[in-house]
């Protein structure tokens, strides 16, 4: 992904106001990010527990998405998998994300879900930069490169869905 500028993800989000994306929380380490391990920017709002933000690009324009979760989880008795890069964390590691529809759908309060690990790290856990606290990645047949084609296949569909 190449390195993304606050403007650049301010005016990408489909799914909020031009108010809303200009008064949400951007990193403030974009110029540190390792933006050749990413093939989305994920990140939590420090100042909302309960909000997270994704910015991608798809056909060659960037598409940000408000998601929202549940604060308080589960208990750490029980593992669940990323629908995304397929990795299984335990307790919290992965959550229900919602994301309002774009456009009249979402103004009338419809939703999507998807269940993403919640630190939204997805392209770091498939290149094995980052490790799950004690989940794990199956061993898997696939290259690194078809594993990132099929994680990025499943953003796309859940992106798609935000479009219809």
């Amino acid at each position: 992904m190449r390195p993304l500028s606050e403007q650049d993800i301010r005016t990408s989000f489909i799914n909020c106001s031009k108010g809303e994306a200009k008064r949400l929380s951007i990193p403030r380490d974009l110029d540190e990010r390792p933006w050749d391990d990413l093939d989305f920017l994920g990140w939590r709002d420090p100042g909302a527990p309960d909000r997270s933000y994704l910015v991608t690009e798809r056909a060659d324009r960037l598409v940000g998405v408000a998601l929202r979760f549940p604060a308080s989880q589960r208990g750490f008795l029980h593992r669940s998998l990323c629908s995304l890069c397929l990795t299984t964390h335990p307790g919290s590691g992965v959550s229900l994300m919602t994301a309002r529809k774009a456009g009249a759908a979402g103004r009338e309060g419809n939703s999507v879900g998807i269940y993403m690990c919640t630190d939204l790290s997805c392209p770091l856990y498939i290149r094995g930069k980052k490790k799950p606290e004690a989940g794990g990645r199956f061993e898997e047949s696939l290259t690194m490169d078809e594993q990132i084609a099929r994680m990025m296949g499943n953003l796309s569909a859940f992106l798609d869905k935000l479009s219809a």
